[in-house]
């Protein structure tokens, strides 16, 4: 079928369709999660304990993990297990090192005796979301714990479900997480944002999860901060006549595992690319042993455009805006030019997804759900403030004073130009 693609008036039309909208597709959940946090702050470690056992199904006496614990963990990995994540651990310390660098403290004279900057403080303590879901993921600590460990933050914590693998508690200690607890879901989100008699509150939370865990960030949000909302997670490749429908296939299906309301899609200017992926994709799910979970991702949320030209393929790319953007163009780099919303860009058919989600080094926490268009993913900078500050001498005072003494009488606020004025003449 033939549509308009919106916030555009090139036409595009549908190889193959989405059947639901992941960004409206959403459970009733709202005030399940109010419940849930109101429970929390009211009644502390007794409401959360009570939603483990009816969510996880698990009784959790000691929800902190002990120091015997976490080292008992570690031990329980495999060798080579333990030698790929510290591989990852090192590459994502190493790139949030370098992103720190491009972050600088300023001070400057903009007139004389006006004397401006911005300093860079570290949050003081961070909570980390932790996902269990369907999979052991031993990457997801690294993202959300080692960006806070580098930035100088005092005290992160970690939350993850009771019933996730050994595994990933081995990756919050490997990681540099000080506590680590055993609550997962809503519960754990209402914690770490007021406190309970052993969890302890902190200024931020960071981390994806489920759409409770999304519902709860939401509604916590103000009180304590958070990165994001980030719902669903997302593929999108953009190709031209080059691309290789057997490998666009397996990396839309690689991300389609990760869960049923994964949103994936090939955006392309060539027929014959589109009808070659869709039946490529049909064909690699026969023989997917995660075909339960990523086939109903792609029958659902699973979108093929074609597009009538280079134009009208980045302006559908721009409008999805989605979490992951692989090119797979002639020239992948020039086409990546031309492209402003996404939350992280694999330019080129060699730079898969895969490699971020696990191991190079930039952070696999990105902006979902159209929200590529206005932020950017969970990076060092997530966890520091940059705070501005002044200082004023005579000279500034003379040139400042006046002016803002004159503006505040003009908005009848005579306090304002009380202050401006009393400070002429005065000793510094």
């Amino acid at each position: 079928m033939a549509i308009l693609c919106s916030r555009s008036t090139e036409k595009i039309t549908y190889v193959k369709a989405p059947v639901r909208d992941v960004t409206n597709d959403t459970a009733a959940i709202e005030s399940t999660v109010k419940h849930i946090i109101e429970a929390v702050r009211q009644r502390g470690d007794a409401a959360v304990r009570e939603f483990s056992r009816t969510f996880d199904k698990v009784d959790v006496v000691a929800q902190e993990v002990s120091e015997a614990e976490r080292r008992q963990a570690v031990a329980g990995l495999r060798p080579q297990t333990r030698e790929d994540t510290e591989f990852a651990i090192d590459r994502v310390r190493a790139f949030a090192e370098a992103q720190l660098k491009t972050i600088l403290p300023l001070e400057v004279e903009v007139l004389p005796g006006i004397h401006l900057g911005h300093r860079m403080i570290p949050i003081k303590s961070v909570g980390a979301y932790v996902p269990g879901g369907r999979y052991p993921l031993l990457s997801a600590p690294l993202m959300t714990i080692i960006p806070a460990r580098v930035a100088g933050c005092d005290e992160v914590i970690a939350c993850l479900p009771p019933t996730a693998h050994e595994a990933m508690i081995a990756g919050c200690h490997l990681s540099g997480a000080d506590r680590i607890f055993r609550v997962g879901g809503a519960q754990a989100i209402a914690a770490m944002a007021f406190g309970t008699e052993t969890i302890p509150a902190v200024d931020k939370i960071v981390g994806p999860g489920n759409a409770y865990v999304n519902e709860a960030k939401r509604q916590v949000f103000g009180a304590v901060g958070i990165d994001q909302l980030a719902g669903p997670s997302e593929i999108f490749v953009i190709a031209d006549e080059t691309g290789d429908p057997e490998m666009i296939a397996t990396d839309l299906l690689a991300q389609a595992e990760h869960d049923v309301r994964t949103r994936v899609g090939l955006i392309t200017t060539d027929r014959k690319l589109a009808e070659s992926t869709l039946a490529e994709v049909d064909r690699q799910l026969e023989g997917l042993p995660t075909a339960p979970v990523a086939g109903p991702a792609w029958h659902n949320y699973g979108e093929i455009a074609l597009c009538e030209d280079e134009e009208a393929l980045i302006a559908h790319s721009d409008f999805i805006a989605p979490e992951h953007l692989e090119v797979h163009t002639a020239d992948s780099h020039a086409t990546a030019r031309k492209l402003r919303n996404y939350g992280s860009i694999f330019i080129g058919p060699l730079a898969s997804v895969v490699y971020s989600d696990k191991c190079c080094g930039t952070n696999h926490t990105l902006p979902t759900m159209g929200a590529a268009r206005y932020t950017g993913g969970l990076w060092v900078g997530t966890y520091i403030k940059i705070c501005t500050h002044q200082w004023i001498d005579q000279r500034g005072v003379a040139t400042l004073a006046p002016r803002a003494s004159r503006q505040s009488e003009s908005e009848s606020l005579e306090g304002h130009r009380r202050a401006a004025a009393c400070r002429i003449g005065r000793a510094s």
